[in-house]
């Protein structure tokens, strides 16, 4: 703790999302006449979902006795322990299509027995020792912005399952600014860190398309990685330290800079998914808030151009803050969506770069980006397409959700890989999510983007929309399976950045080995050996 700091929070809470949509209801998206028409030409939508009131959703009763709610109201006060339908409800998973699906659906939803909401590290660490001793099984939930089922209230084989809001764990509590170090606690959203950090004339710079909801210790949790990645790192690449609440007491890692005191120790925990402890504080780098900002897209002939064109400038050492390809299809549908750039642009592929600094470093790499991007066959189409990117990028989960609305199938899925496999791996991808969706009578779009770049190789991001059929649960299962097959089969990690969770589990054992299973169900049994933490994520 920096002697002079004294902790500060935000101003309020974050608000929960909506219990059946991405966001609030202030970002819903409503399509217009024209996109339902060229959903109809193009892909034969033609139906719309009739949505289910909130009323009328049935919840699994709570199995919650009157004895263990007494208790928790002990550990924290009645204010905090709530059972309440409408709370359980808006704890009842994460926010992937097949979670809107399920929660639309007529079958019982299930929901997690009670919500309680911690004030700090020491109630973290009560709540995990007494539900260890009741055997209740404990979620860790933060934005609840899982696209995989990582905060599904699963209870595996225990009583209940209660999930831990970490809401109110959402101070800066600690500001080190010579060596440019903000300690937050893990409940404090995207939008509050900044707010918290702009205070002192510094940001953390960690932009993912969640970053309106999700929070600190979920970006540890699951090695999440934003869309300024390529000038400031993934998260995990910012984390200097962390404290984390375990059944068996409370662990801190981290020794800033750098030690040779054994394995890192960060690792066990950042992407751990709340199955080995629940993180409650994270010590990350930061920067001053950037004096200058440029925006620049580009366009490329084709996609292969284009990413051998990300690669030499990501392996010239000299890459921009923000550095993302979309791929023709989705170049082609953004230009049709935003008529005023695609009068001016040629097509193709195009890709956008934002830079960040003081002037000078400024200056000198959108020079170095121009001339490398330039050679290699970019096209400069000056800085308004990538400000038109940046003012929606938060944008994409709510169109799905008009998308589903308006009975199309939408949905994500992201892999990476190296270079030289990049091709062959996208291929792959597109034809298993094309094949089995055209088999099932709706032919697709698939489009996919470059959004994260090393020197080794990159990310690829698929967005796939096609008519929905009478079962569409099943309809995206069998796409998602085939896809993820292929991404095992044609080299490709079965996630980036999404995450393991529920919906990655059974290529998990393909990803890391029987080994390096064994090696996880050990952390598992060390530090959670009563296996209340998160059941069914991560660990097969």
């Amino acid at each position: 703790m920096t002697e002079s700091f004294t902790p500060q929070r935000p101003d309020q809470l974050a608000p929960n999302m909506e219990w059946d949509a991405w966001g609030t209801a202030e970002h819903r998206t409503e399509l217009g006449p024209e996109v339902h028409t060229l959903l109809e030409q193009a892909l034969g939508v033609h139906r719309r979902r009739v949505p289910l009131a909130e009323s009328d959703v049935r919840l699994t009763p709570t199995r919650l006795t009157p004895e263990y709610r007494a208790d928790l109201v002990r550990l924290l006060d009645a204010d905090h322990v709530l059972d309440d339908d409408a709370t359980r409800l808006r704890h009842a998973g994460g926010k992937s299509t097949l979670d809107l699906l399920h929660r639309q659906g007529s079958d019982s939803q299930t929901a997690p027995d009670a919500v309680v909401l911690p004030a700090d590290h020491d109630e973290v660490l009560s709540l995990l020792e007494y539900c260890a001793a009741q055997s209740i099984a404990v979620v860790p939930f933060g934005g609840g912005t899982s696209v995989v089922g990582g905060v599904d209230p699963d209870s595996g084989r225990l009583s209940a399952v209660i999930a831990v809001d970490l809401r109110r764990l959402n101070a800066l509590t600690d500001l080190d600014p010579v060596s440019r170090i903000a300690t937050v606690q893990a409940g404090a959203t995207g939008p509050q860190t900044e707010e918290l950090l702009g205070r002192h004339g510094f940001s953390l710079g960690h932009y993912p398309q969640s970053f309106r909801h999700a929070t600190i210790g979920g970006f540890a949790a699951t090695r999440s990685s934003g869309q300024a990645s390529a000038g400031y790192g993934r998260f995990d690449d910012m984390v200097e330290h962390m404290t984390v609440a375990t059944p068996r007491g409370t662990i801190r890692v981290g020794h800033p800079p750098a030690s040779a005191a054994g394995p890192d120790l960060r690792q066990l925990f950042l992407g751990s998914e709340g199955t080995f402890g629940i993180i409650t504080e994270v010590g990350v780098r930061i920067h001053p808030i950037p004096a200058v900002v440029e925006h620049r897209a580009w366009s490329f002939p084709d996609f292969t151009t284009g990413a051998d064109a990300l690669r030499t400038l990501v392996q010239s050492g000299l890459p921009p803050t923000v550095l993302r390809l979309s791929d023709e299809a989705e170049t082609g549908l953004n230009l049709a969506l935003h008529k005023d750039i695609g009068r001016t642009s040629p097509g193709g592929c195009l890709a956008v770069t934002t830079i960040e600094g003081n002037e000078r470093y400024v200056r000198d790499r959108a020079a170095a980006v121009q001339e490398i991007l330039g050679a290699a066959g970019g096209v400069d189409l000056g800085a308004e397409p990538a400000r038109q990117w940046e003012h929606g990028r938060f944008g994409a989960p709510h169109l799905r959700d008009a998308l589903l609305q308006a009975g199309a199938l939408a949905e994500t899925l992201e892999t990476a890989t190296t270079w030289s496999n990049l091709s062959r791996l996208r291929a792959a991808v597109t034809e298993a999510l094309t094949d089995t969706l055209r088999e099932g009578g709706t032919p697709p779009l698939v489009m996919c983007h470059i959004s994260h770049t090393y020197p080794a190789g990159a990310s690829l991001y698929f967005t796939i929309v096609c008519a929905q059929t009478d079962d569409t649960v099943a309809q995206w299962t069998a796409a998602k399976q085939a896809a993820t097959a292929a991404m095992v089969a044609a080299g490709g990690t079965i996630t980036h950045h999404h995450a393991v969770g529920r919906d990655h589990l059974p290529w998990m054992t393909d990803e890391i080995g029987d080994c390096g299973v064994e090696v996880l169900r050990a952390i598992k049994n060390a530090l959670d050996p009563h296996h209340i933490l998160n059941p069914g994520k991560l660990i097969p």
